[in-house]
This record gives structure tokens, sequence and C-alpha cells, in this order.
């Protein structure tokens, strides 16, 4: 039996399944990683059983998102309306009916 040190393991698990702490950026919304936005999960707890993801797997399924909606657009949307125009439409309709 061999009694040198082994190098160290390259997977931990409490390092690889312990998010950032959250910080709140709404009444409802955290956020852990930069740019990665979630629903509360204390809101979720009653009705929506919360997963555990590895950190890196949060981090890959956020940096895929787009590929992920331009497959959807690329295969189910005939149309593709930015938030923008949205809004504008809604601001639009309010000043019209002068809601």
């Amino acid at each position: 039996m061999n009694d040198a040190p082994r190098p160290p393991i390259g997977y931990r698990y409490r390092e690889q399944h312990t998010p950032p702490e959250p910080t709140r950026v709404s009444d409802v919304a955290v956020t852990t990683h930069e740019h990665v936005y979630e629903v509360d999960p204390r809101l979720m707890e009653r009705w929506v059983l919360q997963q555990t993801f590895p950190n890196w797997d949060s981090l890959r399924i956020m940096n895929s998102r787009h590929d992920h909606l331009e497959w959807m657009h690329r295969h189910f949307a005939s149309t593709v309306v930015t938030g923008s125009e949205l809004l504008a439409e809604v601001e639009a309709e309010s000043d019209r009916t002068g809601a």
C-alpha cells in the first residue's frame, strides 16, 4: 500500500451544491450567480419541490438559455415579439383608452 499523499479530489459536494448567498432583487426574486434570477424558493415550498443542482449545472443551464430560445423560435414561433414591443403596445392602448 502506498502511503504517499493523494492529490485532492476535484469534486467537493459542499462546494458544488452550496450556491452563493442569495441577493434579493425584488419581492419575489433572488439572484445567486451573476445574471441568474430565480423565484424566491420560500415562495415555492408549498407547491413545487425544489431540486438540488450543482452550481456548475445551474450555470450551464443559464448559459445555454439563448440556444434553447433560438431553437424554440425556429421550430414553433411564427413571430417573435420583444418585450419593448409589448410594452409599447400596452402603453399605446392605455393612452387610447385613457386608462
